[in-house]
């Protein structure tokens, strides 16, 4: 077997090899240009869902929004424009039921990039500014309840501004 053909082998062994991850971790959102928010790993949602406000529907089936990546802050929202890829009933923890637009999204964690269903909604009284939910999970992530932020820490000043400290 050729050289390049044993790195190919174990490159997709090593892509099939599951993360082991916390039920909080440190991701990135590449293709929105945040490079650091604070998740909670949800197995128990289906689809990932980001807070999002301003969403306002645009033309040929295309979302504009805005985000706070920053859990502790309303500074420096960043606006975003995609494509929509569905629209979807959600019914949360407590029964209420919300139509939601969903966009495909990549999600960095752990050093693994993996592609979302994330749905839209407004998550300022939660805990986290994003769920990561069992779709995007089954892609090569195992959770470990007990843990967290065993992909590591974010650096001392990005988790400072996460917590409305500069």
């Amino acid at each position: 077997m050729a050289d390049s053909a044993k790195r190919s082998d174990s490159a997709r062994a090593a892509s099939r090899v599951p993360i082991v991850a916390g039920w909080r971790e440190w991701a990135a959102l590449p293709d929105i240009g945040v490079p650091w928010i604070k998740v909670k790993l949800d197995t128990g949602a289906r689809s990932s869902a980001l807070h999002a406000f301003d969403i306002e529907e645009l033309p040929g089936g295309r979302v504009r929004f805005s985000v706070h990546p920053w859990q502790d802050s309303d500074a420096d929202p960043q606006t975003v424009e995609c494509d929509v890829h569905d629209r979807r009933v959600i019914r949360s923890s407590s029964g209420h039921a919300q139509e939601r637009i969903v966009v495909l999204m990549s999600i960095e964690l752990a050093g693994r990039t993996v592609l979302s269903e994330t749905t839209l909604s407004n998550r300022d009284q939660m805990g986290f500014r994003m769920l990561v939910g069992r779709e995007a999970l089954r892609q090569g992530f195992v959770v470990d309840p007990a843990r967290s932020f065993m992909a590591g820490r974010a650096p001392k000043a990005v988790r400072r501004r996460n917590r409305g400290r500069t």
